[in-house]
Protein backbone atom coordinates (compact mmCIF):
# COMPACT_ATOMS: atom_id res chain seq x y z
CA UNK A 1 0.00 0.00 0.00
CA UNK A 2 1.38 3.19 -0.93
CA UNK A 3 2.15 5.68 2.42
CA UNK A 4 -0.78 7.61 3.56
CA UNK A 5 -0.09 11.53 3.02
CA UNK A 6 -0.85 11.88 7.01
CA UNK A 7 2.05 9.50 8.17
CA UNK A 8 5.32 11.09 9.38
CA UNK A 9 8.15 9.36 9.41
CA UNK A 10 10.58 10.01 12.58
CA UNK A 11 13.07 12.98 11.71
CA UNK A 12 10.62 15.05 8.76
CA UNK A 13 8.19 17.14 9.54
CA UNK A 14 4.57 18.07 7.56
CA UNK A 15 2.90 20.56 8.59
CA UNK A 16 -0.10 19.99 6.45
CA UNK A 17 -1.30 17.75 8.49
CA UNK A 18 -3.10 20.46 10.79
CA UNK A 19 -6.41 20.33 8.60
CA UNK A 20 -7.88 23.81 8.68
CA UNK A 21 -4.75 26.01 9.99
CA UNK A 22 -3.28 28.37 7.20
CA UNK A 23 0.54 27.64 6.37
CA UNK A 24 3.35 29.70 4.81
CA UNK A 25 5.65 27.95 2.88
CA UNK A 26 9.25 29.30 3.34
CA UNK A 27 12.09 27.99 1.75
CA UNK A 28 10.40 25.54 0.53
CA UNK A 29 8.69 24.42 3.50
CA UNK A 30 5.41 25.44 5.26
CA UNK A 31 5.00 27.14 8.72
CA UNK A 32 2.06 27.58 10.63
CA UNK A 33 1.62 31.09 10.79
CA UNK A 34 0.06 33.09 14.24
CA UNK A 35 -3.04 35.23 14.81
CA UNK A 36 -5.96 34.19 13.84
CA UNK A 37 -5.19 31.64 11.19
CA UNK A 38 -2.61 29.80 13.64
CA UNK A 39 -5.55 29.34 16.05
CA UNK A 40 -6.96 26.07 15.56
CA UNK A 41 -10.17 25.52 13.55
CA UNK A 42 -12.61 23.15 16.01
CA UNK A 43 -11.95 26.04 18.70
CA UNK A 44 -12.82 28.79 16.34
CA UNK A 45 -16.43 26.98 15.05
CA UNK A 46 -17.07 26.44 18.76
CA UNK A 47 -16.52 29.99 19.59
CA UNK A 48 -18.84 31.13 16.75
CA UNK A 49 -21.91 28.74 17.63
CA UNK A 50 -21.54 29.41 21.33
CA UNK A 51 -21.30 33.50 20.70
CA UNK A 52 -24.04 32.78 17.70
CA UNK A 53 -26.41 31.41 19.90
CA UNK A 54 -26.51 34.33 22.88
CA UNK A 55 -26.32 36.83 20.10
CA UNK A 56 -29.18 35.54 19.15
CA UNK A 57 -30.66 35.46 22.38
CA UNK A 58 -30.00 38.84 22.79
CA UNK A 59 -30.77 40.54 20.07
CA UNK A 60 -33.66 38.10 18.31
CA UNK A 61 -35.51 38.52 15.46
CA UNK A 62 -32.96 41.75 14.63
CA UNK A 63 -30.45 39.42 13.65
CA UNK A 64 -31.57 38.68 10.24
CA UNK A 65 -29.54 40.28 8.74
CA UNK A 66 -26.52 38.35 9.39
CA UNK A 67 -27.71 35.02 8.00
CA UNK A 68 -25.99 35.46 4.63
CA UNK A 69 -22.39 34.92 6.40
CA UNK A 70 -23.08 31.21 6.89
CA UNK A 71 -25.65 31.28 3.63
CA UNK A 72 -22.29 32.50 2.57
CA UNK A 73 -19.78 30.01 4.36
CA UNK A 74 -22.29 26.80 3.38
CA UNK A 75 -22.52 28.22 -0.69
CA UNK A 76 -18.54 28.01 -0.63
CA UNK A 77 -18.33 24.95 0.74
CA UNK A 78 -21.16 23.65 -2.08
CA UNK A 79 -18.78 24.80 -4.61
CA UNK A 80 -16.17 22.50 -4.21
CA UNK A 81 -18.21 19.52 -3.86
CA UNK A 82 -18.54 18.27 -7.53
CA UNK A 83 -15.46 18.64 -8.34
CA UNK A 84 -13.69 16.81 -5.52
CA UNK A 85 -16.63 13.90 -5.88
CA UNK A 86 -14.91 13.54 -9.64
CA UNK A 87 -11.96 14.30 -9.23
CA UNK A 88 -10.52 12.35 -6.47
CA UNK A 89 -13.29 9.71 -7.44
CA UNK A 90 -11.07 8.98 -10.49
CA UNK A 91 -8.05 9.07 -9.22
CA UNK A 92 -9.18 6.52 -6.20
CA UNK A 93 -10.73 4.30 -9.09
CA UNK A 94 -7.53 4.30 -11.07
CA UNK A 95 -5.26 3.55 -8.02
CA UNK A 96 -6.79 0.21 -7.17
CA UNK A 97 -7.74 -2.98 -9.71
CA UNK A 98 -11.57 -3.07 -11.20
CA UNK A 99 -12.00 -6.73 -9.40
CA UNK A 100 -10.89 -4.80 -5.49
CA UNK A 101 -12.83 -1.92 -6.60
CA UNK A 102 -15.84 -3.73 -7.25
CA UNK A 103 -15.35 -5.90 -3.39
CA UNK A 104 -14.84 -2.12 -1.96
CA UNK A 105 -18.55 -1.75 -3.43
CA UNK A 106 -20.30 -4.15 -2.19
CA UNK A 107 -18.68 -4.08 1.20
CA UNK A 108 -19.47 -0.29 1.31
CA UNK A 109 -23.04 -0.46 0.23
CA UNK A 110 -24.28 -3.89 2.20
CA UNK A 111 -22.49 -1.63 5.80
CA UNK A 112 -24.45 1.52 4.96
CA UNK A 113 -27.75 -0.56 4.48
CA UNK A 114 -27.12 -2.68 7.59
CA UNK A 115 -26.03 0.43 9.93
CA UNK A 116 -29.72 2.25 8.35
CA UNK A 117 -31.99 -0.84 9.17
CA UNK A 118 -30.37 -0.61 12.78
CA UNK A 119 -30.37 3.24 12.93
CA UNK A 120 -34.32 2.52 12.34
CA UNK A 121 -35.03 -0.15 14.79
CA UNK A 122 -33.28 2.09 17.36
CA UNK A 123 -35.59 4.94 16.70
CA UNK A 124 -38.70 2.42 16.62
CA UNK A 125 -37.54 0.57 20.12
CA UNK A 126 -37.10 3.72 22.20
CA UNK A 127 -40.44 5.46 20.51
CA UNK A 128 -42.37 1.98 21.64
CA UNK A 129 -40.40 2.07 25.24
CA UNK A 130 -41.34 5.80 25.90
CA UNK A 131 -44.60 6.54 23.65
CA UNK A 132 -44.10 9.61 22.54
CA UNK A 133 -46.73 12.00 21.44
CA UNK A 134 -49.37 10.03 23.84
CA UNK A 135 -51.99 11.86 25.04
CA UNK A 136 -51.63 15.04 23.20
CA UNK A 137 -54.94 13.60 21.32
CA UNK A 138 -54.31 16.29 18.40
CA UNK A 139 -57.50 17.77 16.17
CA UNK A 140 -57.69 19.26 13.26
CA UNK A 141 -59.36 19.49 9.44
CA UNK A 142 -58.60 17.31 6.77
CA UNK A 143 -57.53 18.02 2.93
CA UNK A 144 -55.80 15.73 1.05
CA UNK A 145 -52.03 16.10 -0.20
CA UNK A 146 -50.28 13.73 -1.85
CA UNK A 147 -46.09 13.02 -1.85
CA UNK A 148 -44.69 10.04 -3.83
CA UNK A 149 -41.88 8.26 -2.55
CA UNK A 150 -39.21 7.38 -4.53
CA UNK A 151 -39.37 3.82 -6.21
CA UNK A 152 -36.70 1.32 -6.16
CA UNK A 153 -36.83 1.44 -10.20
CA UNK A 154 -36.59 5.11 -10.57
CA UNK A 155 -33.58 5.31 -7.90
CA UNK A 156 -31.37 2.66 -10.04
CA UNK A 157 -31.94 4.25 -13.47
CA UNK A 158 -31.39 7.33 -12.07
CA UNK A 159 -27.33 6.13 -11.41
CA UNK A 160 -26.65 5.94 -15.02
CA UNK A 161 -26.24 9.82 -15.94
CA UNK A 162 -27.31 10.23 -19.46
CA UNK A 163 -25.20 13.57 -19.41
CA UNK A 164 -21.85 13.45 -17.32
CA UNK A 165 -21.59 16.70 -17.32
CA UNK A 166 -25.15 17.84 -17.09
CA UNK A 167 -24.92 15.75 -14.06
CA UNK A 168 -21.85 17.35 -12.41
CA UNK A 169 -23.29 21.04 -13.33
CA UNK A 170 -26.76 19.66 -11.46
CA UNK A 171 -24.86 18.40 -8.45
CA UNK A 172 -26.78 14.99 -8.59
CA UNK A 173 -23.89 12.95 -6.95
CA UNK A 174 -25.00 9.32 -7.67
CA UNK A 175 -24.30 9.98 -11.33
CA UNK A 176 -21.55 11.58 -10.74
CA UNK A 177 -20.42 8.84 -8.69
CA UNK A 178 -20.98 6.34 -11.41
CA UNK A 179 -19.18 8.51 -13.88
CA UNK A 180 -16.25 8.64 -12.04
CA UNK A 181 -15.92 5.15 -10.84
CA UNK A 182 -16.16 4.12 -14.90
CA UNK A 183 -14.02 6.55 -15.81
CA UNK A 184 -10.98 5.51 -13.17
CA UNK A 185 -11.76 2.20 -13.98
CA UNK A 186 -10.81 2.53 -17.47
CA UNK A 187 -8.14 4.42 -16.34
CA UNK A 188 -7.08 1.63 -14.13
CA UNK A 189 -7.16 -1.26 -16.83
CA UNK A 190 -5.08 0.75 -19.77
CA UNK A 191 -2.48 1.22 -17.03
CA UNK A 192 -2.17 -2.39 -16.63
CA UNK A 193 -1.80 -2.70 -20.63
CA UNK A 194 1.60 -4.02 -21.89
CA UNK A 195 1.41 -1.01 -24.86
CA UNK A 196 3.68 1.39 -23.52
CA UNK A 197 2.18 4.18 -25.41
CA UNK A 198 -1.07 3.59 -23.89
CA UNK A 199 -0.20 2.91 -20.23
CA UNK A 200 2.16 6.28 -20.53
CA UNK A 201 -0.81 8.53 -21.87
CA UNK A 202 -3.47 6.65 -19.15
CA UNK A 203 -0.57 8.17 -16.76
CA UNK A 204 -0.40 11.50 -18.03
CA UNK A 205 -4.46 11.61 -17.90
CA UNK A 206 -4.14 10.27 -14.47
CA UNK A 207 -1.70 13.72 -13.28
CA UNK A 208 -4.59 16.23 -14.20
CA UNK A 209 -7.80 14.75 -11.85
CA UNK A 210 -5.08 14.17 -9.32
CA UNK A 211 -3.52 17.97 -9.32
CA UNK A 212 -6.91 19.41 -9.39
CA UNK A 213 -8.00 17.05 -6.33
CA UNK A 214 -5.11 18.37 -4.48
CA UNK A 215 -6.45 22.16 -5.59
CA UNK A 216 -9.44 21.73 -4.49
CA UNK A 217 -8.63 20.44 -1.02
CA UNK A 218 -6.22 23.18 -0.62
CA UNK A 219 -9.49 25.54 -1.59
CA UNK A 220 -11.41 23.94 1.30
CA UNK A 221 -8.95 24.62 3.68
CA UNK A 222 -8.99 28.37 3.14
CA UNK A 223 -12.52 28.57 3.05
CA UNK A 224 -12.75 26.68 6.27
CA UNK A 225 -11.25 29.90 7.98
CA UNK A 226 -14.57 31.99 7.42
CA UNK A 227 -16.73 28.89 9.30
CA UNK A 228 -16.65 30.90 12.82
CA UNK A 229 -18.18 33.82 10.45
CA UNK A 230 -20.63 31.25 9.21
CA UNK A 231 -21.46 29.82 12.37
CA UNK A 232 -22.57 33.25 14.15
CA UNK A 233 -30.54 10.96 23.16
CA UNK A 234 -31.01 7.72 20.62
CA UNK A 235 -27.87 9.23 18.31
CA UNK A 236 -25.83 8.60 21.19
CA UNK A 237 -26.73 5.32 21.63
CA UNK A 238 -26.27 4.74 17.79
CA UNK A 239 -23.00 6.37 18.51
CA UNK A 240 -21.41 4.47 20.64
CA UNK A 241 -23.44 1.19 20.58
CA UNK A 242 -23.39 0.82 16.74
CA UNK A 243 -20.36 2.88 15.57
CA UNK A 244 -18.27 2.26 18.53
CA UNK A 245 -19.21 -1.68 18.80
CA UNK A 246 -18.38 -2.57 15.26
CA UNK A 247 -15.11 -0.48 14.84
CA UNK A 248 -14.14 -2.87 18.23
CA UNK A 249 -15.55 -5.54 16.31
CA UNK A 250 -12.75 -5.13 13.49
CA UNK A 251 -10.28 -4.04 16.08
CA UNK A 252 -10.20 -0.54 15.62
CA UNK A 253 -10.50 1.95 18.74
CA UNK A 254 -13.25 4.13 19.14
CA UNK A 255 -10.66 6.09 21.22
CA UNK A 256 -8.63 7.19 18.40
CA UNK A 257 -11.32 7.23 16.49
CA UNK A 258 -13.85 10.51 17.92
CA UNK A 259 -10.90 12.73 18.59
CA UNK A 260 -9.77 12.41 14.74
CA UNK A 261 -12.76 12.76 13.40
CA UNK A 262 -14.26 15.34 15.39
CA UNK A 263 -13.56 18.41 12.60
CA UNK A 264 -16.22 16.49 9.91
CA UNK A 265 -18.49 16.15 13.19
CA UNK A 266 -18.70 19.88 14.01
CA UNK A 267 -18.42 20.72 10.63
CA UNK A 268 -21.69 18.49 9.94
CA UNK A 269 -22.78 19.96 13.12
CA UNK A 270 -22.71 23.47 12.05
CA UNK A 271 -23.66 23.26 8.16
CA UNK A 272 -26.28 20.59 8.64
CA UNK A 273 -25.21 19.32 5.34
CA UNK A 274 -23.58 15.92 4.33
CA UNK A 275 -22.87 16.81 1.10
CA UNK A 276 -21.59 20.04 2.34
CA UNK A 277 -19.43 19.10 5.00
CA UNK A 278 -18.11 16.31 1.99
CA UNK A 279 -14.94 18.26 1.66
CA UNK A 280 -13.91 18.01 5.12
CA UNK A 281 -14.62 14.53 5.78
CA UNK A 282 -12.82 13.28 2.88
CA UNK A 283 -9.33 15.69 3.92
CA UNK A 284 -10.18 13.91 7.39
CA UNK A 285 -10.15 10.58 6.17
CA UNK A 286 -7.13 11.25 4.88
CA UNK A 287 -4.74 13.23 7.02
CA UNK A 288 -6.39 12.00 10.53
CA UNK A 289 -7.79 8.68 10.23
CA UNK A 290 -5.11 7.14 7.65
CA UNK A 291 -6.96 5.78 5.13
CA UNK A 292 -6.21 5.10 1.29
CA UNK A 293 -7.49 7.68 -1.44
CA UNK A 294 -8.80 4.49 -3.09
CA UNK A 295 -11.50 3.41 -0.75
CA UNK A 296 -12.61 6.48 0.84
CA UNK A 297 -13.25 8.70 -2.49
CA UNK A 298 -15.81 5.94 -3.53
CA UNK A 299 -17.43 5.38 0.12
CA UNK A 300 -17.59 9.07 1.50
CA UNK A 301 -19.37 10.47 -1.22
CA UNK A 302 -21.73 7.36 -1.90
CA UNK A 303 -22.17 7.89 2.72
CA UNK A 304 -23.04 11.19 1.66
CA UNK A 305 -26.00 10.69 -0.55
CA UNK A 306 -27.57 6.94 1.10
CA UNK A 307 -26.23 6.66 4.18
CA UNK A 308 -28.29 9.04 6.97
CA UNK A 309 -28.75 6.83 9.84
CA UNK A 310 -29.17 9.82 12.34
CA UNK A 311 -32.01 11.10 9.57
CA UNK A 312 -33.61 7.42 9.34
CA UNK A 313 -33.68 7.25 13.48
CA UNK A 314 -35.33 10.43 13.68
CA UNK A 315 -37.90 9.62 10.95
CA UNK A 316 -39.30 6.66 13.44
CA UNK A 317 -39.46 8.71 16.34
CA UNK A 318 -41.08 11.45 14.73
CA UNK A 319 -43.56 8.97 12.89
CA UNK A 320 -44.32 7.50 16.16
CA UNK A 321 -44.82 10.62 17.81
CA UNK A 322 -47.25 12.11 15.54
CA UNK A 323 -49.37 8.93 15.31
CA UNK A 324 -49.45 9.16 19.31
CA UNK A 325 -50.19 12.37 19.60
CA UNK A 326 -53.48 12.14 17.21
CA UNK A 327 -54.72 8.78 19.22
CA UNK A 328 -53.48 6.24 16.02
CA UNK A 329 -50.69 4.42 17.50
CA UNK A 330 -49.23 2.19 14.78
CA UNK A 331 -49.04 -1.87 14.95
CA UNK A 332 -45.68 -3.70 13.86
CA UNK A 333 -46.84 -4.23 10.35
CA UNK A 334 -47.32 -0.13 9.97
CA UNK A 335 -43.69 0.30 11.59
CA UNK A 336 -42.14 -1.84 9.30
CA UNK A 337 -43.27 -0.21 6.60
CA UNK A 338 -42.02 3.14 8.54
CA UNK A 339 -38.24 1.09 8.25
CA UNK A 340 -38.40 0.64 4.77
CA UNK A 341 -40.04 3.56 3.69
CA UNK A 342 -37.06 5.51 5.76
CA UNK A 343 -34.55 3.25 3.90
CA UNK A 344 -35.29 3.81 0.87
CA UNK A 345 -36.47 7.63 1.09
CA UNK A 346 -32.89 8.13 2.18
CA UNK A 347 -31.69 6.45 -0.86
CA UNK A 348 -32.84 8.76 -2.92
CA UNK A 349 -32.78 12.71 -0.98
CA UNK A 350 -30.20 14.74 -0.96
CA UNK A 351 -27.90 15.38 2.08
CA UNK A 352 -28.66 19.00 2.45
CA UNK A 353 -30.19 20.71 5.00
CA UNK A 354 -34.00 19.97 5.98
CA UNK A 355 -33.65 17.06 3.82
CA UNK A 356 -35.21 15.06 7.21
CA UNK A 357 -38.18 16.72 7.08
CA UNK A 358 -38.95 16.59 3.44
CA UNK A 359 -38.32 12.35 4.05
CA UNK A 360 -40.80 12.53 7.12
CA UNK A 361 -43.46 13.21 4.75
CA UNK A 362 -42.58 10.40 2.81
CA UNK A 363 -42.62 8.28 5.71
CA UNK A 364 -45.77 9.59 7.17
CA UNK A 365 -47.51 8.89 3.76
CA UNK A 366 -46.29 5.15 4.09
CA UNK A 367 -48.57 4.58 6.97
CA UNK A 368 -51.56 6.20 5.57
CA UNK A 369 -50.69 9.74 8.13
CA UNK A 370 -50.97 11.74 4.92
CA UNK A 371 -49.56 15.76 5.64
CA UNK A 372 -52.98 17.65 5.20
CA UNK A 373 -53.38 21.31 5.69
CA UNK A 374 -55.00 21.64 8.89
CA UNK A 375 -54.85 18.17 10.04
CA UNK A 376 -54.24 16.89 12.92
CA UNK A 377 -51.13 15.42 11.35
CA UNK A 378 -49.94 18.72 10.03
CA UNK A 379 -50.16 20.18 13.43
CA UNK A 380 -48.50 17.43 15.03
CA UNK A 381 -46.02 17.56 12.06
CA UNK A 382 -45.40 21.73 12.90
CA UNK A 383 -44.66 21.04 16.14
CA UNK A 384 -41.60 18.90 15.34
CA UNK A 385 -41.05 21.75 12.40
CA UNK A 386 -40.38 24.66 14.99
CA UNK A 387 -37.59 22.94 16.67
CA UNK A 388 -36.06 20.59 13.03
CA UNK A 389 -33.07 23.05 12.71
CA UNK A 390 -31.80 22.00 16.02
CA UNK A 391 -32.41 18.24 15.25
CA UNK A 392 -30.91 18.46 12.31
CA UNK A 393 -28.22 19.77 13.53
CA UNK A 394 -27.73 15.92 15.93
CA UNK A 395 -28.49 13.77 12.84
CA UNK A 396 -26.20 15.39 10.19
CA UNK A 397 -23.68 15.22 12.76
CA UNK A 398 -24.52 11.67 13.23
CA UNK A 399 -24.56 10.64 9.52
CA UNK A 400 -21.01 11.90 8.47
CA UNK A 401 -19.82 10.71 12.18
CA UNK A 402 -21.16 7.20 10.56
CA UNK A 403 -19.97 7.80 6.75
CA UNK A 404 -16.17 7.66 8.38
CA UNK A 405 -16.38 4.57 10.84
CA UNK A 406 -18.02 2.72 7.93
CA UNK A 407 -14.83 3.72 5.52
CA UNK A 408 -12.48 2.93 8.48
CA UNK A 409 -13.65 -0.46 9.02
CA UNK A 410 -13.64 -1.59 5.21
CA UNK A 411 -10.32 0.73 4.50
CA UNK A 412 -8.86 -1.90 7.33
CA UNK A 413 -10.84 -4.89 6.20
CA UNK A 414 -8.52 -4.41 2.18
CA UNK A 415 -5.57 -3.31 3.56
CA UNK A 416 -5.62 0.52 2.88
CA UNK A 417 -5.39 1.87 6.70
CA UNK A 418 -2.43 2.88 8.00
CA UNK A 419 -2.84 1.67 11.60
CA UNK A 420 -0.30 3.84 12.61
CA UNK A 421 -2.55 6.60 12.77
CA UNK A 422 -5.14 3.77 15.49
CA UNK A 423 -1.65 3.17 17.36
CA UNK A 424 -0.80 6.55 17.96
CA UNK A 425 2.42 6.19 15.87
CA UNK A 426 1.74 8.76 13.07
CA UNK A 427 1.79 12.15 14.64
CA UNK A 428 -1.26 14.64 14.05
CA UNK A 429 -1.77 17.83 15.24
CA UNK A 430 -4.37 19.30 17.09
Amino acid sequence: MRPCKGYIQPGKRDSTLEFGREEVIENGEERARGGYLGFTLIYKIVIGLVVGVIVGVIVGPAIAPVKPLGDFFVTLLKMCIMPIVFFSLVVGSASISPVRGARIGVKTVVFYLVTTFIAVLIGLGIANLFHPGLGLALVGEEVVREVVAPSIKAVLVGLIPTNPFGALAAGQVLPTIVFAILVGTALSYLKELKVSRIAEASDTVLRVPDGLAEVMYRLVRWILEVAPCGVFGPEIIHYSSVYGGALRIWRLNPARFWPRARDATITAFVTRSSSGTLPVTMSVAEQRLGMDRGVYSFTLPLGATVNMDGTCLYQAVCAMFIANAIGMPLAIGSQVVIMLTAVLASIGTAGVPGAGAIMLIMVLESVGLPLEAGSSVAIAYGMILSIDAILDMGRTSLNVTGDLAVTSIIAKTEKMLNLDFWRGGAKVKA
